[in-house]
């Protein structure tokens, strides 16, 4: 079993709304993979926003190949922008179903059968590389979990 693939709703949901996480979605039954990046809105004060703002991996520069693809506020994911710019991932996008898909699972409490979610090894709060198998099976450092 692979550390860095989530099992449970409840770890790849941490992970997720960790404030800084990459996570990427394959589907076991045709293969495809999504790469997203979740990063939690900058607040004006120390204390922590309910909006976070997701982002597709399209192109091969895993640091800088991303597009506006949502967001998420208040638990629930938007697609899309009320004015679309030009390089957004449109609503009908196979990417925007397929995290739709997950977001709506997850909320149920479960991964469905057919997906695995997968992060990079890094913590999904402050992006350091994790090294204790507890936290890579996480998804998030010991420092992070308690904050």
């Amino acid at each position: 079993m692979n550390e860095s693939q989530f099992h449970t709703a409840e770890t790849a949901l941490g992970f997720i709304m960790a404030g800084n996480s990459t996570v990427t979605l394959v589907s076991k039954k045709t293969g495809t993979r999504f790469t997203y990046r979740i990063r939690m809105a900058k607040s004006d004060t120390d204390a922590q926003t309910d909006l976070y703002f997701i982002s597709l991996l399209r192109g091969q520069d895993n640091e800088n190949d991303y597009s506006y693809l949502g967001r998420i506020a208040k638990g629930r994911v938007y697609i899309g922008r009320k004015i679309p710019k030009p390089g957004d991932v449109g609503r009908d996008a196979p990417s925007a179903i397929a995290f739709d898909y997950m977001w709506q699972h997850l909320g149920r409490g479960r991964i469905p059968d057919l997906l695995e979610i997968w992060h990079e090894g890094r913590c999904g709060r402050c992006n350091r590389k994790l090294t204790v198998p507890e936290s890579i099976a996480a998804g998030i450092g010991p420092e992070c979990a308690m904050k």
